[in-house]
């Protein structure tokens, strides 16, 4: 019987996360805010109604693919084109800053060490852990507000892409230095061929869908199948060439956005989203946070990891995008949609328990970096929006 405690454990969290979704709404702010602060009261935080387990886990990693593979399947592929250099800028920008001054605040509170040390390579990880970016939670804002077209959001997510990338990068080299063992240039290979792949394969299957499409226009089959490419695109990125999951379903919406029917397929995709995944991802943030173990030291650090995380990436990539000639208010809502963290930041640090460079009382500072971000991200941006509307 213990196998239907997931109905009970679901039922909690779609009411939850739809209730105060709507309360978030009502409150002016992002629905996503209501979703995340929804898991926190109802996991072993608070209320303890529910617990994280594998299966929900899942759920949410579909969640996160799906939303965005939706994120690619709007995305304005002349636009995305149009901003691809200025968003590597901002993205390279937006890794260095928050590595650097991740590394300066875990020497700055644990004393200096030097080049090549343990200690040296545990500081660097915190920097390592602060260039994650969680584009996915800035997606369903600017979806909320109907920026997500604009050109600031494009370079947001363009620059979220290739942050991640860069980002995986760095952690290879990182682990590599640690581990001997470990070859960091063939992931540099891996991203390419990754790339490489999607423009090839992606190109014919896009001839080919837009050939089924014309034959079958606005069918039932052709988001299932367009699903189908989601998933395997998702797999494929994971598992043959070691790039998050969550890039290669939005390289698969990338590849698709061109099609008479993206719209469609957007409109089919968003009704499981919004019903169960949705709500299953964003709320399980807030279920992964358990403060029981939290003492002054750590909080007091934790205080300052989130602080400077949240800057670094505003800083980082906000200056870059000035200095690629976005006006100030457009550059400010550009280092603001950066500054979440969430399950790549989450993959990173568990990464960095595995090997050895993260102890786990640390992953409280990473979970609270993650609600922290997940939570002020939408709600400022929202503001910014509101008060600076695009110029373009």
């Amino acid at each position: 019987m213990e196998t239907y405690n997931m109905f009970k454990d679901l039922a909690i969290i779609i009411v939850f996360a739809k209730f105060f979704g709507i309360l978030a709404r009502k409150c002016k702010a992002p629905q996503v805010v209501g979703e995340i602060v929804a898991g926190l009261l109802i996991g072993p935080s608070v209320l303890g109604l529910v617990q994280q387990t594998d299966f929900l886990s899942g759920l949410a990693e579909v969640g996160v693919v799906l939303l965005m593979f939706s994120a690619g399947l709007e995305t304005d592929l002349k636009e995305l084109i149009k901003t691809g250099p200025v968003a590597l800028l901002i993205a390279c920008s937006g890794v260095f800053v928050p590595l650097v001054s991740g590394t300066l605040l875990y020497m700055g509170f644990y004393g200096a060490a030097p080049w090549g040390s343990e200690k040296f390579y545990m500081a660097l990880f915190i920097g390592v852990i602060m260039t994650a970016t969680s584009v996915s939670i800035t997606v369903e804002s600017l979806r909320e507000m109907g920026k997500l077209r604009g050109k600031v959001g494009t370079t947001i997510l363009s620059a979220a892409i290739i942050d991640d990338v860069i980002g995986i990068i760095v952690l290879t080299f990182v682990v590599g230095f640690k581990n001997p063992e470990s070859k960091p240039g063939s992931v540099v290979i891996s991203t390419i061929l990754f790339f490489a792949m999607a423009l090839v394969v992606g190109y014919i299957l896009y001839r080919i869908f837009k050939g089924f499409d014309e034959k079958y226009p606005h069918t039932r089959r052709i988001p299932i199948i367009s699903l189908a490419l989601c998933f395997f695109f998702a797999y494929a990125a994971e598992h043959y060439f070691g790039i998050a999951d969550i890039t290669g379903a939005y390289v698969a919406g990338i590849v698709l956005c061109s099609m008479r029917d993206s719209s469609y397929i957007e409109q089919k995709m968003e009704v499981s989203s919004y019903m169960i995944f949705g709500p299953v991802f964003f709320a399980s943030i807030g279920l992964k946070t358990n403060i029981d173990n939290v003492n002054g030291n750590i909080l007091l650090f934790s205080l300052g990891f989130v602080v400077v995380a949240l800057l670094a990436k505003i800083v980082g990539c906000g200056l870059m995008a000035k200095i690629c000639r976005f006006n100030l208010h457009d550059s400010l809502k550009i280092g603001v949609g950066m500054m979440t963290r969430g399950e790549v930041a989450l993959i990173v640090a568990q990464k960095g328990l595995s090997v050895g460079l993260l102890t786990s009382v640390y992953f409280t500072s990473v979970i609270l970096l993650i609600i922290v971000s997940s939570i002020t991200t939408p709600i400022v941006l929202k503001l910014l929006y509101a008060k600076f509307p695009d110029s373009n």
